[in-house]
């Protein structure tokens, strides 16, 4: 079998499978050779269930025979992050305190895809509770970014990026609250989308004793093509069994999108968390493309204050994320945060959103809520928004210090990490979806992606976007070496 099949669309494998120009136990161990063979160079996959992937591939097939589908992605060989539920596999999250957490149910989205035809074959890999812009932790090691080793492929969905970039899978779930969708199809130059919060059920995406739904997080699809993400949307999008009795979800799909019909509003960089020039000079490029199809283009317009939106994302997301910090470091951070006042940095919006009030949150989110409606007035102007997902192109692995003490070079001068999450919480902090596209290749041979921003609830219109530019600007290419 061709190895370039491996790097093929989810959907053309669905198509190629039901018209039987390949069957689903043979496309599946095209991958499993791939893994094997490939897999150490990365360490992208972690965990793999051989023998009941075979049988659900040999069902499939035995379907294919019967001329059956089991749906839009028959046979499709996938993984799933590795904070996702599989019976038999654990789910640590990158955490030796959960090393025996093995699942004994499936995840809800991942049973949905199940459903939908697909072969799940096993997990990939993350940082350590889900909390780097890189993919290494005790239980697992570290994941790389197939484009490059020496880099990473991101976080925290990092090993799903990867394994998509490298050719060992065929389709990814992956999870987002600060970019860990979005971050990773940037730097490892796939597709990857953050629906809508709320509309994707979490439900197996849990660790035990956890029971509510981070404010913020959501799940969603990557892919080697935006066609991909759309599919997978329309499969794992909806309510739960319980929230099913009371609503149901009805996406608004364009009926057709031209690149003359559309507002775009472009932002390349912002004061608050400036952007390398091999970031924004393909966003520049993007915009000039887009004005020469005949698409109106704003590079000014912005739809809430940048560093007004920086200092709220963080207040708020570590708020949602301080119930998973360790008592004593709580502590220390609580006896420390009066020594802060007047700092406006990272590291002290980070002490203050762990150790805040309930009347504090309060605050920001009413401050979120007032951004939301801003946001909406200005997409009664525009259609979408496109900017960086990151300040640079996937940098070199840094495992030693505090996030925010680690350091990229943006322009050539040093950046905290941690800066640059301004871009994942600008709009993901509003609640609005966003589809991630590569857009180009950029000197140091590293993919560059352009996130696109729709209104809440239009995510169909994000991804038929990256449709538009697949089909006519620039679509998924293999990193060298891979095929």
């Amino acid at each position: 079998m061709d190895e370039k099949l491996a790097f093929a669309s989810a959907t053309t494998l669905a198509r190629m499978l039901r018209e039987k120009n390949i069957g689903a136990v043979e496309l599946l161990d095209l991958y499993l050779r791939r893994v094997e063979r490939l897999n150490p160079r990365i360490n992208a996959i972690i965990a793999e269930q051989v023998d009941v992937a075979r049988k659900a591939a040999a069902e499939r097939d035995a379907q294919t025979a019967r001329g059956e589908s089991a749906g839009p992605l028959h046979g499709v060989p996938m993984t799933v992050k590795e904070s996702f539920d599989l019976p038999g596999l654990r789910s640590t999250w990158g955490m030796p305190a959960f090393a025996d957490n093995v699942a004994g149910r499936t995840a809800l989205a991942v049973e949905r895809l199940q459903r939908a035809g697909a072969v799940v074959f096993g997990k990939t890999n993350v940082p350590a509770a889900l909390a780097d812009w890189q993919s290494f932790n005790p239980v697992y090691g570290t994941a790389n970014n197939p484009w490059n080793v020496g880099r990473t492929p991101g976080g925290s969905s990092g090993g799903s990026a990867a394994a998509l970039a490298g050719g060992l899978t065929g389709l990814e779930l992956g999870s987002d609250i600060g970019a860990s969708i979005r971050n990773p199809a940037h730097y490892c130059g796939v597709y990857g989308h953050k629906p809508t919060f709320g509309i994707c059920p979490s439900d197996g995406h849990q660790l035990p004793d956890s029971y509510s739904f981070l404010d913020i997080a959501v799940i969603g699809p990557l892919a080697r093509s935006a066609h991909d993400l759309e599919t997978s949307l329309d499969i794992i999008a909806g309510p739960d069994a319980i929230d099913a009795r009371g609503w149901t979800l009805n996406l608004p799909k364009p009926k057709d999108m031209k690149f003359a019909d559309l507002r775009v509003a472009v932002m390349p960089t912002a004061d608050t968390a400036p952007v390398d020039a091999a970031v924004r000079g393909e966003i520049e490029k993007l915009a000039d493309f887009l004005r020469n199809q005949g698409a109106h283009v704003d590079m000014e317009a912005r739809p809430v204050d940048p560093a007004e939106a920086h200092e709220a994302y963080i207040m708020l997301l570590r708020a949602a994320t301080s119930g998973g910090m360790d008592q004593k470091v709580w502590e220390k951070l609580a006896a420390h945060r009066d020594t802060l006042h007047g700092r406006s940095d990272y590291y002290a919006w980070h002490a203050r959103a762990n150790t805040m009030s309930h009347r504090e949150w309060l605050s920001w989110d009413n401050i979120r809520h007032r951004m939301r409606r801003d946001w909406e007035k200005f997409f009664t102007r525009f259609d979408l928004l496109l900017c960086p997902t990151a300040a640079s192109t996937a940098f070199p692995h840094m495992q030693t210090g505090e996030r925010w003490e680690r350091m990229i070079s943006v322009d050539g001068k040093p950046q905290p990490s941690t800066t640059q999450m301004f871009w994942a919480g600008y709009s993901g902090m509003v609640f609005l979806p966003s589809t991630i596209a590569p857009i180009g290749i950029a000197a140091d041979g590293l993919p560059v992606g352009v996130q696109i921003v729709a209104p809440q609830y239009l995510d169909y219109r994000a991804i038929r976007f990256a449709q538009l530019l697949e089909r006519e600007y620039r679509g998924f290419t293999p990193p060298p070496g891979w095929l």
